[in-house]
C-alpha cells in the first residue's frame, strides 16, 4: 500500500460539516434521493438541513468545502491542548502512545490543506502534530537500531499508524532481511569451523 491508498482510506473518516447551503444547489447527478440525503458506497449520508451539523465522510466534506458549501469542525481531538498532551506523552513514553485517530497525519493534512479557516489554531495545530509525527519517527529508527544491533528476525509494530508503518516499511523489511543473512553466514562460519 503506498501513501496515496492510505490518504485514500483516511478520506472515509467521517467529519462534522454544518452552515453548508441547501442541497438543492448541489449537483452530483442524480446521486441525492427525496429525503435530502446522499447515496454513498457506504450508505447514505445526510439529510441535509442547514441549520443541523451533519456528519458525512471526508471526502464529500472536503468537496463541498472546495465548493464554499459548508464549513467543516475539526475533529474532538484536534486541538492546541489535546496535541499537546499526546506530544508530551510521546516524549515520556519509551513506548509509541496510542493516537486519537489511526489517520491522524493524513486527516490533519487534508483538513489543514482545505479548510485552515474553519480550523481555530490551525497554523499550531499542523506544528504539533508534524512535533508529534518527527519524534515517533524518531522513536522507531532508534528501535529499530536497537532491534537490528540485538540481531531480531522479528518487530512487534503497536500503536503505529497506517502512513508511518508505510514510511518505514522499506528501512524496516531492508534491515531484517539483511540482519537474518547475516545471522545465517555467521552460522555457517560457525558450523564450517566445528567440522574443521
Amino acid at each position: 500500500m503506498d501513501a496515496c491508498e492510505i490518504d485514500f482510506l483516511a478520506e472515509d473518516n467521517m467529519a462534522l460539516v454544518g452552515q453548508y447551503t441547501s442541497v438543492a444547489s448541489l449537483k452530483y447527478d442524480d446521486q441525492f434521493d427525496e429525503d435530502k440525503r446522499v447515496m454513498d458506497v457506504n450508505g447514505d449520508v445526510g439529510p441535509f438541513n442547514p441549520a443541523m451539523p451533519t456528519d458525512l465522510p471526508l471526502w464529500l466534506a472536503v468537496d463541498l468545502k472546495q465548493r464554499q458549501k459548508c464549513r467543516i469542525q475539526a475533529p474532538k481531538w484536534m486541538n492546541v491542548d489535546n496535541l499537546q498532551e499526546l506530544k508530551q506523552a510521546e516524549v515520556d513514553s519509551a513506548l509509541f502512545s496510542a493516537m486519537p485517530d489511526p489517520h491522524y497525519i493524513e486527516i490533519t493534512q487534508l483538513l489543514i490543506n482545505c479548510a485552515a479557516d474553519d480550523i481555530p489554531h490551525a497554523d499550531e495545530i499542523k506544528t504539533l502534530v508534524k512535533d508529534i509525527a518527527d519524534l515517533r519517527m524518531a522513536k522507531l529508527k532508534k528501535s529499530m537500531d536497537g532491534m537490528i544491533k540485538e540481531k531480531a528476525t522479528n518487530a512487534r509494530l503497536d500503536n503505529l499508524s497506517m502512513m508511518e508503518i508505510n514510511i518505514i516499511r522499506p528501512l524496516l523489511t531492508n534491515a531484517l532481511d539483511q540482519s537474518y543473512r547475516l545471522q545465517c553466514l555467521q552460522e555457517e562460519q560457525l558450523r564450517l569451523a566445528g567440522t574443521e
